[in-house]
């Protein structure tokens, strides 16, 4: 299905998130990186490698949205995978007419973040 070298970044603020995506990429067959914060994933030198990105819509300090502008700005093209604990309809209508792939509301099911993740790999 996948290169298992295909790296998944996963921005989120929430440990939990953190610890439980890795697994679940695992068993999909891809690789994972996991940061706390949006400028912790923009200082690491895994943009270049990573080629989806999921991301919390709030964190503390800068936000999911405000991640895929400065990406956008940079002309940086990575499919995005949104997720949060809001139903904001209009919030996830504005992401994806900026490129996002997806909006998932957690907690999501697995068959929905395999979904999304395939969509992403289909336009890379």
């Amino acid at each position: 299905m996948t290169n298992p070298r295909s790296l998944v970044s996963i921005v989120d603020d929430d440990e939990s998130v953190r610890e439980s995506l890795p697994d679940l990429l695992n068993e999909f067959g891809f690789a994972s990186e996991t940061f706390s914060s949006a400028e912790e994933f923009l200082a690491s030198g895994e943009i270049s490698r990573t080629q989806c990105l999921i991301l919390d819509v709030v964190m503390p300090g800068m936000c999911g949205p405000e991640l895929q502008d400065e990406l956008n700005r940079r002309k940086i093209k990575i499919p995005i995978i949104f997720i949060t604990g809001r139903r904001d309809e209009r919030l996830r209508s504005r992401l994806i007419e900026k490129g996002a792939i997806a909006f998932l509301i957690k907690p999501f099911s697995d068959a929905a973040m395999l979904e999304a993740l395939n969509c992403a790999f289909h336009v890379k």
